[in-house]
């Protein structure tokens, strides 16, 4: 399962705001809405995001094993 809880984390460590993202940047709010009910977003949109955040993949999404629990 793909989480994007480092997403959030990053956004932050950025000094971000979805608002930013949204109106300054492009990113479309149903991206965003689409991401925090943890549904597929497109690697062009992914990279996107890197690119706007100066950020690796890592730190956008992250994989987890069915069964498996994310990181507290």
């Amino acid at each position: 399962m793909i989480s994007y809880d480092p997403f959030w984390d990053t956004l932050i460590a950025r000094d971000m705001t979805t608002y930013d993202l949204i109106f300054k940047q492009g990113i479309s709010a149903n991206t965003i809405h689409r991401m925090k009910h943890g549904k597929a977003i497109t690697t062009t949109t992914l990279n996107e995001l890197c690119d706007i955040l100066n950020c690796s993949v890592e730190e956008v999404i992250e994989f987890h094993a069915d069964g498996e629990k994310p990181k507290a």
